[in-house]
C-alpha cells in the first residue's frame, strides 16, 4: 500500500504546473501588454497601473525562465531591453481569450 501512495505523489499534475506558471499578480497582465505590442520594461509600467519596477522584473525574469517570453539585450546608451513571446507564449494568449470569453458568462449582462 504504501508504494502506491508515493507513487501517486510524485506525479506531476500539468494542471498544477500551468497555474503556477503564470501565478503572480502582474503575469497576465504583462502577457496582454506584449500581444498589444508593447515590449519594453518602462512601457509595462505605464500600461500596467501599481506595478512596481522590482516586481515587474522579477516577473519578467520568471516568464523567461518558464518559456513564455524572450529577452533581447541591446548594446547601446542608454541600454535597451525588449520582451517578445515564443511559441509557448502565443500558446498561453489563446487559452486566456478563451478564459476571458469564460469569465464573461460569469459577469451579468448589463455590467459587460
Amino acid at each position: 500500500m504504501e508504494t502506491m501512495e508515493k507513487a501517486e505523489e510524485n506525479k506531476i499534475c500539468p494542471l498544477e504546473v500551468a497555474v503556477n506558471t503564470i501565478s503572480g499578480k502582474w503575469k497576465i497582465p504583462i502577457v496582454w501588454q506584449i500581444n498589444e505590442g508593447k515590449k519594453r520594461p518602462s512601457e509595462f509600467l505605464r500600461g500596467i497601473a501599481k506595478v512596481d519596477r522590482r516586481v515587474l522584473n522579477q516577473q519578467l525574469t520568471e516568464m523567461v525562465q518558464d518559456g513564455i517570453l524572450t529577452k533581447q539585450s541591446f548594446h547601446e546608451l542608454p541600454p535597451r531591453v525588449e520582451y517578445t513571446l515564443t511559441e509557448l507564449g502565443k500558446e498561453l494568449v489563446k487559452i486566456l481569450w478563451q478564459l476571458n470569453d469564460w469569465g464573461k458568462l460569469l459577469i451579468p449582462d448589463e455590467k459587460i
